[in-house]
């Protein structure tokens, strides 16, 4: 120890800088300004070598604190001197204690981590993945934000140009440090959240006692749902399965809030329905249409002839590729924004025309790893996982005499697919693979199964021959008369009500075939 204090003394009254990234953009200029500022840098490994081929004042970790690096660049800088460089107040006993073991005194900490999170999106390589779990990185942080008081702490490489401002013209003021020791736990708080999120996936533990949700902010929202209402939206987990924060705007003004939303449900079904040419037509969160057919042209036209009033100003999404012929007929009618996995070159051209259109790209129609759904209640958060479920109406449960024809159940697997994306209570009315009637959000399901024939009638459509899904059970037997007085031929719902056998009665009285499937689609 002797040693030690002799060999450190000469340097324990100078300021230092301990600089820890595994980003190294701008990092040696950064630490040239701290050094015209008459910081000394302290380094780890690899910065250490950057900093010094470039003539910065930098020394090395091991050289403080008397001790190497060991365990393969596992511990290098969990040592007292080095956070009881960081970690020392103003008190007196602090400063005996600094002097007596001659601990430098460490104003700025500069850290960036390990990238585990992007490690995780391009490997499965485990060893690789727990070799990025940064472990003095985020303690270094903690350290410096819990000392906000004297620390500079700087996690973010965009506020190296504020912090040197601050620093060259005395405006290094508490409130700028509370600013940037709470931009440094939220981070910490992220990284290590997403990490628990990877663990919980590798254990299959969906809902554990206790989580963070990871967030990290991608833009600010120049309002919410109303004007009056801030928001942002932020990325949970970096994902690469298809969603609107992993999507290009090719074209238009930034989403809304409210077109966000509509997005997430145009996405869902498009991947829903990946393998058709299909279409479907959003309006506040629910379909006003969806069809598909032999051509993506058909599918859209199938869709929009299903409530063309609604369609108005809606979000539309394609499951293929936005040939110019859909373009030349999508324009129209005013959209919102159009979502596809991609667009000919003619089609973009005259998509751009509409100068108010967003033109969105999907980069993938993969299901997301990290399938959960969160919503707030006051003073809580309510999470589930995604309703993902999918059943082959062929396989399920008929429940009638008669036995649905081939077409039917065609027409039955597509509206049971679509109806779960429709407000409950749910009634879709289907018809060769075009929806003609859709209602949703009613707190009664006899009223949703009169207004989507209402809707159907209006709109010129014949019933006779057409399916119905339901999301959830008939309670009565009362949508089932009034669905076979139109002409409806089959019936799918899930089934469980205590009067099923009433509906089924009534079902086999009028010639209908009623299919369940066991699984109840609600979506409040």
């Amino acid at each position: 120890m002797d040693d030690f204090l002799i060999t450190f003394l000469p340097m324990k009254s100078s300021k230092f800088a301990i600089v820890s990234v595994y980003d190294k953009d701008g990092i040696v200029d950064f630490c040239r300004d701290l050094n015209s500022l008459g910081y000394r840098i302290i380094s780890t490994s690899g910065t250490y070598k950057l900093l010094k081929e470039n003539g910065i004042d930098v020394v090395e970790v091991s050289s403080i604190t008397n001790f190497p690096e060991i365990l393969d660049g596992r511990v290098k800088t969990l040592h007292p001197v080095i956070h009881g460089g960081i970690l020392y107040r103003d008190k007196l006993n602090h400063k005996e204690q600094v002097n007596t073991y001659n601990i430098p005194n460490i104003e700025v900490v500069v850290v960036n981590l390990y990238p585990f999170e992007s490690t995780i999106a391009r490997t499965n390589d485990l060893e690789e993945i727990i070799e990025n779990i940064d472990i003095g990185g985020p303690t270094l942080l903690r350290a410096g934000a819990k000392n906000f008081e004297r620390i500079v702490i700087v996690v973010d490489k965009s506020d190296y140009r504020e912090v040197i401002h601050r620093l060259k013209n005395g405006l290094n003021d508490i409130e700028f440090r509370m600013r940037l020791a709470s931009k440094a736990f939220n981070h910490v708080a992220r990284y290590d959240g997403v990490i628990a999120s990877f663990f919980n996936k590798l254990v299959s533990e969906n809902l554990p006692n206790e989580t963070s949700i990871p967030m990290k902010k991608i833009f600010d929202l120049r309002y919410g749902e109303n004007p009056h209402q801030v928001a942002s939206l932020y990325l949970s987990v970096d994902d690469k399965g298809s969603s609107i924060v992993n999507s290009q705007v090719l074209w238009g003004k930034e989403l809304s809030y409210n077109n966000i939303l509509d997005v997430d449900v145009v996405i869902d079904m498009i991947r829903e329905f990946r393998d058709e040419n299909f279409c479907c037509i959003i309006k506040h969160n629910t379909p006003s249409g969806v069809g598909i057919g032999e051509n993506l042209l058909e599918a859209y036209n199938k869709a929009f002839n299903c409530d063309p009033v609604s369609a108005f100003g809606g979000i539309v999404g394609f499951s293929k590729i936005v040939s110019k012929e859909v373009a030349s007929e999508f324009v129209k009618t005013f959209y919102e924004v159009i979502v596809a996995p991609d667009y000919e070159n003619d089609a973009l051209d005259i998509l751009k025309t509409k100068k108010n259109l967003r033109i969105i790209k999907l980069n993938s129609l993969e299901t997301p790893q990290y399938s959960f759904e969160i919503r707030s209640v006051n003073g809580g958060i309510l999470v589930q996982s995604k309703d993902n479920s999918y059943e082959d109406i062929s396989k399920c449960q008929i429940v009638t005499t008669r036995k649905p024809t081939e077409n039917e159940i065609r027409d039955l697997q597509f509206a049971w697919q679509v109806v779960k994306y429709v407000k409950s209570n749910a009634i879709v009315l289907v018809k060769n693979g075009a929806t003609i009637g859709i209602c949703g959000g009613q707190t009664s399901r006899v009223d949703s199964v009169r207004i989507a024939i209402m809707r159907a009638k209006e709109k010129g459509f014949s019933l006779k021959g057409a399916v119905c899904a339901s999301d959830a059970f008939f309670p009565f037997k009362d949508s089932v008369e009034i669905l076979a007085k139109e002409g409806i031929s089959a019936i799918v719902q899930p089934g469980g009500s205590v009067r099923d056998l009433e509906s089924i009665e009534e079902a086999n009285k009028n010639n209908i075939s009623m299919v369940f499937t066991n699984v109840r689609h609600f979506k409040h």
